[in-house]
């Protein structure tokens, strides 16, 4: 059977999208985005569903995903190994301050120690928060998920869904701009993508989050920390300080929240999903060849 085809979330240039997944956080370089620490807040209360305890967790992109989730993930698992995939490298430095315990802390002694780099060993969670909207290629992003997983291993994720920017987007349209953002890949979609991987029983949901900003500038500085515009026909210029001026003027005319004076809201869809990576099935035939690394698999597997 041929493999399928690639598939990347509507309208993306997957050029740039590659620029900004190698591109140093310069917006809050030793933080990580408000609502992106909000949604991996709200993603670690579901792991109470999750009665599996993993051995190995990894930890993936945790500098724009979140930092401050990540003790409280360790606190969860904390007889568990935990590995750091974090790039670029110049920000790998920035990463092992902000989650590594100060040595006279006794919990860095007691529990594992963190891990950084390329994992040597499959895991059996891997934890991605707010990553896969932004990717150049969403379904092999996926598949290396499923790879770096061993069986019965699971992944939790989230990322924005096509109803985040509403406000905005019918902002641009009605000025004749080209739009702010690419689209955003629908729940359903996401949810075969993980089948198309080789996971199985994936579970997704999502969720309306509302902000409201006190200025149109505060709203603009933090749209810069969640991502870039990665729509091809966005404009391809830079923009001068008149069209600037002219944008944050409509926006706070067509923004303004009707429930708080001088306060400007936009909508954001969050998309949560998890999946498991199931067993390797043994087909038998006259003659079967299997990987030493399924035949344990098969063998560990519970029945």
């Amino acid at each position: 059977m041929p493999p399928l085809p690639s598939q990347r979330p509507p309208t993306i240039d997957p050029v740039a999208a590659s620029r900004w997944e190698h591109f140093p956080n310069l917006v809050h370089p030793a933080a990580s985005a408000w609502l992106h620490e909000e949604v991996a807040r709200r993603m670690q209360e579901r792991l109470q569903w999750i009665v599996k305890q993993p051995e190995r967790w990894l930890h993936w992109q945790p500098l724009r995903g979140g930092l401050a989730i990540h003790p409280v993930l360790a606190q969860r698992y904390a007889q568990a190994q935990c590995q750091v995939v974090q790039t670029p490298v110049a920000t790998v430095p920035l990463v092992q301050r902000a989650i590594s315990k100060p040595w006279w802390n006794l919990q860095r002694w007691r529990a594992p120690a963190v891990q950084f780099g390329a994992p040597s060993a499959p895991a059996q969670m891997l934890w991605a928060n707010m990553a896969l909207h932004m990717a150049a290629d969403p379904q092999a992003l996926i598949t290396r998920w499923h790879q770096l997983l061993e069986a019965d291993g699971f992944v939790m994720f989230s990322c924005l869904g096509p109803d985040t920017l509403r406000e905005l987007r019918e902002l641009y349209a009605a000025l004749g701009w080209p739009a702010p953002a690419h689209e955003f890949t629908d729940m359903h979609d996401w949810g075969d993508m993980l089948v198309e991987a080789g996971f199985a029983e994936p579970v997704m949901d999502m969720e309306r989050i509302t902000l409201t900003f006190s200025s149109a500038e505060h709203l603009l500085a933090e749209l810069r920390g969640l991502g870039r515009n990665l729509h091809p026909q966005r404009f391809a210029g830079l923009r001068g300080r008149r069209w600037h001026a002219a944008l944050k003027a409509q926006m706070t005319q067509a923004l303004a929240d009707p429930t708080q004076p001088d306060r400007l809201r936009l909508g954001f869809e969050i998309i949560y999903g998890h999946a498991f990576k199931p067993a390797p099935r043994m087909q038998v035939r006259e003659q079967t060849r299997i990987s030493l690394e399924d035949f344990r698999s098969a063998l560990q597997k519970k029945p």
